[in-house]
């Protein structure tokens, strides 16, 4: 099937804010959206999103959320060879620090340096690999949180590629549950849960909100994070009361900063207390107590 890439070029500021609203608008199409430098000096990057068959109505919808961004550029359109393409643009990410954590694909290895927590994904199962602001936000709180309360169990909830996952279990040999409702996803995770050396302690399982029963017989548990998205989230909070251990912590993302405040509000009410938020590019990371 042919394979057409629509792409806008901008500033890395502008970039990563475009990124971040395609990966909120195309979440449910599962479209890989991609951002690659092209001249650091003079501040060029461009965003891509790779879709296959008929584009037209996805180039319409991607043409909305670029204006919705303020950006006024037009989308270029290139209809691809029979390559892998998505991979090979991916390679073009260089890798991503949160703190002590690094986020890299295979072809960056060497830029690990001494003292880094390395988590690698491959570079065509690259979805969530802390190039978007609420992984980084939460790879920072993870780190701060782990190290404050040293948690007995932990749960990533909405795992995606598990690099939340794989980031707790290397740095802490606990058990950690690693869910997504997507198949597919869950097939991502446990490979990139393998990559990483991780499978002694993280488990990747499809599982949707948390009627399943592994929900029950794995918590509480002393750590959940979430980086999901702002409605969502705010319907989970009683459920997240009930599987958070009493003492336990929560980290939640996914939500702009214009929802920080009603996010929190929804937590609130269910009985959490805000301990902090990080700000990273438009999006917010709260950390949560009960």
């Amino acid at each position: 099937m042919t394979q057409t890439r629509l792409h806008i070029t901008t500033g890395r500021e502008a970039a990563n804010r475009i990124f971040a609203a395609l990966e909120t608008a195309f979440e449910e199409d599962g479209w890989p959206i991609a951002v690659i430098e092209i001249d650091e000096d003079s501040d060029i990057h461009e965003v891509s999103l790779y879709a296959d068959g008929e584009v037209e109505d996805i180039a319409r919808r991607m043409a909305e959320v670029v204006a919705e961004s303020g950006h006024k550029g037009q989308l270029g359109r290139e209809v691809l060879p029979d390559v892998d393409w998505v991979a090979k643009s991916l390679e073009g990410l260089k890798p991503v620090e949160a703190g002590r954590f690094i986020v890299h694909g295979s072809h960056d290895r060497e830029d690990v340096r001494p003292g880094q927590i390395a988590i690698e994904i491959e570079a065509g199962l690259a979805f969530g690999t802390g190039h978007h602001g609420t992984t980084a936000g939460c790879l920072e709180m993870i780190e701060k949180v782990v190290a404050a309360e040293a948690p007995a169990n932990a749960l990533d909830l909405g795992t995606g590629s598990a690099v939340l996952a794989i980031a707790v279990a290397k740095l802490a040999p606990i058990p950690v549950l690693a869910t997504d409702i997507d198949p597919v996803a869950t097939e991502v995770a446990s490979a990139n849960v393998h990559l990483n050396g991780a499978e002694a302690h993280v488990e990747a399982v499809t599982a949707e909100g948390f009627d399943a029963p592994i929900f029950a017989a794995r918590g509480p548990f002393d750590l959940i994070v979430a980086n999901i998205l702002a409605q969502p989230l705010m319907l989970m909070a009683p459920d997240m009361a009930q599987h958070l251990s009493p003492r336990g912590s929560l980290i939640l993302s996914g939500i702009l900063d214009r929802q920080h405040d009603a996010v929190l509000a929804a937590y609130v009410a269910a009985g959490f207390r805000h301990v902090e938020t990080f700000h990273r590019e438009g999006w917010v990371t709260i950390h949560l107590k009960r």
